[in-house]
């Protein structure tokens, strides 16, 4: 024998309805005790109804007639003409019976606990009716019985304490003697010693068919609902949530306490006394496994069961120096609560005995605060404690697991993980079995911290990153084109997916909280809001998404200033500019330090050598505890694609012209023949190095000439490398009758950093180095006279935007 009980939603319609048809008939070799609740959405028709009345509002019977319509149309759909007569006829009686009740109620202005636990029977009585019905044409063997006949409560009328000595018996006795294949009950109902109509309170359903399983001693209780059993979380908010396979019983009730609506928590008690398990099904997906809920856990391989969380809190704190060592704060101020029936969901007080905080429904949180203010006034006027502090828009998140006890490091990680996305905590509770641990945050952060967590607690989840992009020229149409290439591997083989959810230009900005659709991006972007530095920051901060990155591929130092409002936001940083980082040392280390502050990353890869891993590798070397003598490296893409194509037949004008068509120098390209570029790069390895170094402490030995230097626009530099081609011409010539190569060089030597152009002899590692390929050679303490070198394409837009991409993957696997 099992019982199987039928939610709202699985009683919705005509078609879920003939889903529960042919679950009973696959279940016919074994006897089945069928709970209902009242159909989708009668439950809360027949509240307002009895409230409308009791206020005198004549629309109660507007509501009859749409509880009428409900009703009407299932039986339309499910029976033949010659069928559905008498199941109308007691529809009609008992919406008949219904009107009275409620007109009773009108006329004297007053609904009592006993009228509305009458009144909302009503649902199951009329759902229980037509289900049995329907399953007798359907040719299975079933009968309905009254659950009022079976359960005895109190009167406590909408939410009754079962007799379960008397109530045990009764079932028992009944289901002795009765032949019937299936028996469909009435879930929710039940009735008192004098006859009177009683309910079991929200999720009543759910306890009938449990105490009904535990009195018979039943195989299993199913639980048949809209979802395919208990998930990992939410899945309306985590859409990686997965359904658990098998979890404990105290496990579910944690869960369930912590608003997983699956399965109504008192609804365990009565089957965990006999270690009955309970089955959660899906009655739109019968196929599917479900959860299966048992006396232990079975998987102890990850000690997180499930996330959850519970909305609409208030945290009240009473604080106050004159507490500590007074015995019976607690004592009054819990009794206070209790006075005024307001359940306390979480407590945590601090060990000093200086403050206690509690947790309630936001709807009690006034009537709370006039309860304890009057109860601790003689306290408050002497200044013993505070005055109450309300905190609202607040909600719990908690983690859940039997097996959390044994696993170290639970606790960090939660919290770990929440300080890395900017989440907040208020308060923390934990109880010394280490089932739950429970976390109160602001509301607005839930979605975000869900989500985080659940990437961190179930290894099977692919980690999201979510890109806020700003600069979409060469570099970052490339980056956006390998992203989206990349997209599908980086899913498969990593775990990681990447969404572009902020893009913006100098002009226009876009946003698309589910992700970007890279097919289209710049026919969106065209028609995108006007752009501000100022607002994209602040729809990042509004859209409140985990694993946030902010990546700039611009030149722009007002982008490079809002660095630090990212980090301190708890937005990682990755930059193609280099301003940030080569501005004063002042600005790049409060940068470094924001980055360790809030554990966020700051990442600039590509301000020195576009892809090759320069930064990376000199931070490993420090890291690894080598020092750093000297650098000495070509680090201009640039300026070695026009030394490397500028001979006797090119005039240096037009190769300059060439590199700046083909992307390789900066807009501006006096910021790359200067050797200010240079002079940056160098400037940042310096102080990568450890070395306290700002620009102006770099010697810069430029080749340009004054008239070069004087230009006041772009089109005046070029101008002026026309003008001065004979000085362009000596320098290639002196190098030439030198048999040497010239190169623009940047050396750290002990502490000082030189830039300039020199002439490369034969042999040199810089000698042969081709198009606009770079080379980093690390003299250091372990390789004092071989260095380590580093040498590849250093400019161009492919190269930058593959190095942008790396930082971005670092971030990901971090």
């Amino acid at each position: 024998m099992k019982v199987l009980k039928f939610g709202g939603t699985s009683v919705g319609s005509s078609k879920n309805i003939n889903k529960i048809i042919e679950i009973v008939k696959a279940n016919q070799e074994e006897k089945q005790i069928i709970v209902v609740s009242a159909f989708a959405k009668v439950t809360n028709l027949l509240l307002e109804a009895a409230q409308l009345a009791s206020i005198k509002k004549t629309a109660y019977t507007s509501v009859i007639e749409d509880i009428k319509t409900i009703h009407n149309q299932i039986i339309l759909d499910l029976f033949t003409e010659k069928d559905k007569n008498e199941v109308l006829k007691f529809v009609n009686q008992k919406l008949t019976d219904l009107k009275s009740i409620l007109d009773s109620i009108s006329l004297i202005s007053e609904l009592s606990a006993k009228s509305e636990a009458n009144i909302v029977s009503h649902g199951e009585l009329l759902s229980s009716f037509v289900i049995a019905k329907v399953l007798q044409v359907n040719h299975i063997d079933a009968e309905r019985k009254d659950t009022r006949e079976l359960i005895l409560t109190n009167t406590n009328y909408t939410n009754a304490s079962v007799n379960f000595e008397v109530s045990n018996r009764q079932i028992q006795d009944y289901f002795k003697s009765n032949k019937a294949k299936v028996t469909v009950l009435p879930g929710f109902i039940s009735s008192a010693e004098n006859g009177d109509t009683t309910v079991l309170g929200r999720g009543g359903s759910d306890y009938t068919a449990a105490i009904v399983a535990s009195a018979l001693d039943v195989d299993v209780l199913e639980i048949w609902t809209d979802v395919s059993g208990m998930f990992t979380a939410n899945p309306n908010v985590v859409a990686q949530a997965m359904p658990i396979e098998q979890i404990s019983y105290e496990e579910a009730m944690e869960l369930s306490h912590f608003g997983a609506k699956v399965i109504y928590p008192p609804t365990i008690h009565p089957v965990l006394k006999k270690e009955i398990p309970i089955l959660i099904k899906n009655t739109l997906k019968p196929e599917d496994a479900g959860t299966l809920i048992t006396k232990t856990s079975k998987d102890k391989k990850n000690p997180v069961k499930g996330i959850s969380h519970i909305d609409d809190v208030t945290l009240i704190t009473l604080e106050g120096s004159g507490m500590v060592g007074i015995p019976g704060f607690s004592k009054r101020l819990f009794e206070t609560l209790a006075t005024e029936k307001i359940n306390v969901k979480l407590i945590t007080q601090a060990s000093s005995e200086h403050s206690i905080c509690i947790g309630i429904d936001d709807s009690n949180a006034n009537l709370a605060k006039i309860a304890i203010d009057s109860t601790f006034e003689f306290e408050i006027l002497k200044n013993k404690i505070k005055p109450l502090q309300i905190e609202k828009n607040l909600s719990i998140i908690a983690i859940v697991g039997d097996h959390m006890k044994s696993h170290q490091g639970i606790s960090g990680r939660m919290f770990g993980t929440l300080g890395k996305n900017n989440v907040n905590i208020r308060a923390i509770a934990q109880g010394a079995s280490e089932k739950n641990i429970s976390a109160v945050i602001a509301a607005k952060d839930v979605k975000k911290a869900l989500n985080s967590l659940h990437e961190s607690f179930f290894k099977n989840n692919n980690k999201q990153l979510n890109l806020f992009i700003t600069g979409v020229g060469n570099v970052g149409a490339k980056l956006i084109e390998q992203i989206e290439q990349q997209h599908e591997f980086l899913l498969n083989n990593l775990n990681i997916n990447i969404r572009i959810v902020g893009l913006s230009n100098s002009r226009q900005m876009i946003f698309d909280e589910e992700g970007i659709n890279l097919s289209s991006w710049k026919e969106q972007i065209n028609k995108g809001l006007p752009a501000s530095l100022d607002s994209f920051l602040e729809q990042v901060k509004a859209l409140n998404l985990r694993n946030s990155v902010f990546v700039d591929i611009t030149a722009n130092a007002k982008v490079a200033d809002m660095y630090a409002k990212y980090l301190k936001n708890s937005t990682a940083v990755v930059a193609c500019n280099k301003i940030a980082s080569s501005a004063t040392y002042k600005k790049y280390k409060e940068l470094k330090e924001l980055s360790r502050s809030y554990d966020v990353p700051y990442l600039f890869e590509t301000n020195v050598g576009a892809g090759l891993p320069i930064i990376d590798t000199l931070n490993n070397l420090i890291t690894s505890g080598d020092q750093v003598h000297k650098i000495q490296a070509v680090l201009s893409g640039s300026l070695n694609f026009i030394f490397n194509n500028f001979n006797t037949k090119t005039e240096f004008y037009d190769v300059v012209k060439q590199a700046q068509l083909e992307g390789y120098t900066e807009p501006d390209p006096r910021i790359d023949l200067s050797g200010v570029d240079v002079a940056r790069k160098i400037l940042i390895l310096a102080r990568e190095s450890g070395i306290k170094i700002n620009l102006e402490d770099i010697e810069n030995d430029s080749f340009l000439t004054e008239n070069n230097h004087k230009a006041d626009s772009v089109d005046d530099f070029y101008n002026s490398l026309k003008t001065d081609a004979d000085h362009f011409k000596a320098l290639l010539k002196s190098a030439n009758s030198n048999k040497c190569q010239l190169k623009y060089v940047a050396e750290l030597i002990n502490g000082k950093a030189k830039v300039g152009l020199k002439e490369i002899p034969v042999g040199h590692p810089f000698y042969n180095l081709e198009g606009k390929d770079n080379i980093v050679m690390f003299y250091t303490k372990r390789y004092p006279e071989q260095p380590m070198i580093i040498k590849g394409a250093g400019a161009g837009a492919d190269v930058t935007a593959s190095g942008l991409f790396a930082d971005i993957i670092k971030i990901a696997n971090n």
